[in-house]
Order: C-alpha cells, then sequence, then structure tokens
C-alpha cells in the first residue's frame, strides 16, 4: 500500500470517528433536555395572581408553596374571598391570572363575561355541615334543631355559593330559618361560631375541618341535595397565562388532588 493510500485511509476514520462524537453529543444533549422537561423545568416565572373562594384558603395556600418550591423563582399571590365578589371583581377589570369558584353558577358570570380562557374544570367538590360551638353545648343533632327558639344561627349570604347551598338544603328538608345575620363568606360565618357570637353557622366540611378544636361539626343528611362543585380557568386577561396554566396543573393533579381531598374536599 502507498503512503498516499494510507493517508487517505486514516483521514477518513478520523472522519468517522468525528462523525461518530457529534451523533454522541446530540443524542446526550436530546436526552439532557428530555430530563428537563421530565423534572418540571418549562420556564414558569413570575408572579401568578389566584382569586379563590375563601373555602379554599388553606388548601390552595399549601398548594402555592408547593408551587413556588417546583417553580424557584415565582410568586403565588392570592385573593380569597365569596365567589360572588371574586367574581364581580374579575368582571370590573380587576387583575387576576387564575379563578378558583366555589360553584358553577359564580364561575358562569365570568364566562358569560367573555373573560376566562378556555372551558373552565372542575377540581372538587365540596359539603354542607353544622358547626357549633365545642363540646355542641345546644346539643344540636340535626339541621330542624337550627329552627329552635333562642338560638342563635349564622348563614352565608344567599348570593354566596354556601349561602345558596345552605338555603338548597333547608328547601329540602322544608324548614324555614331567620339567621341572625348573613354573612359575606363562608369564613366570615364561622368566624361568628368561634368568637361566640352566634351558636351555630352552617358551613362546608372543609371549614369545620380547617378550624380544629375550635369548633364541633354535626352533619345531616340534607347536605347530599346541595353538593357545590368547584371550577377553576385560567382568565383571558391573564398577565402570566403560562404560570395560571401551570398552578391550574398542580391543582388538578394526583398531588393537588391529595391536599385537597385531606382537607375535606371530595373528589370532583
Amino acid at each position: 500500500m502507498t503512503r498516499t493510500a494510507r493517508r487517505t485511509r486514516r483521514t477518513r476514520r478520523t472522519l468517522r470517528a468525528a462523525g461518530a462524537g457529534a451523533a454522541a453529543l446530540l443524542t446526550l444533549s436530546a436526552c439532557s433536555s428530555s430530563d428537563d422537561g421530565a423534572s418540571g423545568v418549562s420556564g414558569v416565572s413570575g408572579t401568578v395572581t389566584v382569586f379563590a373562594a375563601a373555602s379554599l384558603k388553606e388548601s390552595f395556600t399549601t398548594l402555592g408553596e408547593r408551587f413556588e418550591k417546583e417553580h424557584p423563582g415565582t410568586k403565588v399571590t392570592f385573593s380569597f374571598g365569596g365567589s360572588d365578589s371574586l367574581a364581580a371583581s374579575i368582571t370590573g377589570g380587576a387583575p387576576a391570572d387564575v379563578f378558583a369558584s366555589a360553584s358553577p353558577k359564580t364561575m358562569k358570570i365570568v364566562t358569560d363575561a367573555g373573560d376566562a380562557s378556555g372551558t373552565p374544570a372542575t377540581f372538587a367538590r365540596n359539603q354542607l355541615e353544622i358547626a357549633t360551638l365545642p363540646g355542641n353545648p345546644d346539643k344540636i343533632a340535626s339541621l330542624k334543631d337550627l329552627t329552635g327558639p333562642g338560638l342563635k344561627v349564622v348563614l352565608c349570604d344567599k348570593e354566596v355559593p354556601c349561602g345558596t347551598a345552605a338555603q338548597k338544603a333547608l328547601d329540602a328538608a322544608g324548614l324555614k330559618l331567620t339567621p341572625v345575620s348573613y354573612e359575606q363568606d363562608v369564613k366570615a360565618a364561622l368566624t361568628k361560631v368561634r368568637l361566640k357570637e352566634a351558636d351555630a353557622a352552617v358551613v362546608y366540611k372543609t371549614d369545620v375541618h380547617a378550624a380544629g378544636d375550635k369548633v364541633e361539626g354535626v352533619e345531616f343528611p340534607e347536605s347530599a341535595d346541595a353538593v357545590n362543585d368547584y371550577p377553576i380557568a385560567t382568565l383571558k386577561d391573564a398577565q402570566n397565562a403560562e404560570g395560571a396554566k401551570a398552578f391550574i396543573a398542580l391543582v388538578r393533579s394526583a398531588e393537588g388532588r391529595r391536599v385537597l381531598t385531606g382537607a375535606g374536599f371530595l373528589k370532583p
């Protein structure tokens, strides 16, 4: 073999080796990108503003902290309150990325105004319970007992989902109840009992659960006729649409469902 032929063969081997090395680097790069995607690196950043029903305060606060850990550098800010008030704020132009409502009816206010992006998804359900003072000193055992003379009972405002649900349960039982006050959201109703300004309140099971030993819960069968679905949606004018989608994905994930059921919510 001539010197020129040997040199040509060595050059071809070198080129083949270089090509194989480049292919290996491309494969490694692709694997690295795949690994980043699997670990949740999605480019989510900035602040995610969430408007959510008051009954979601504890579970969403927990999920917000999880979200910030999964997406370093992000911040989740919440505005909790009565779903009707939040819906009115959104349709009035209040800046928000996500709306989580305690009923389809209040979500419809937002969708009818064209302020939601896409179709809202139901992520949880909630059922009513009677909250009494610790030890249940008035021996309340049923919804009918709330109509007893001299008993101070608090309900959520009729426009708020928990108030609508309470009225639905009362209608199912054929009962009429005049409360000492109607409160703007479920937390306010429960606070009346905790401060001993009321003997009982019709609230959600999740709120009784969150209050711990500060109140006592009494179940009643009519609550099965007034279970609320909770829908969630990205808002049309979201300043952080990608962050909104990522937060909703967490809420609807297995981890999100575990947090919600742990707080007393029912599965959707």
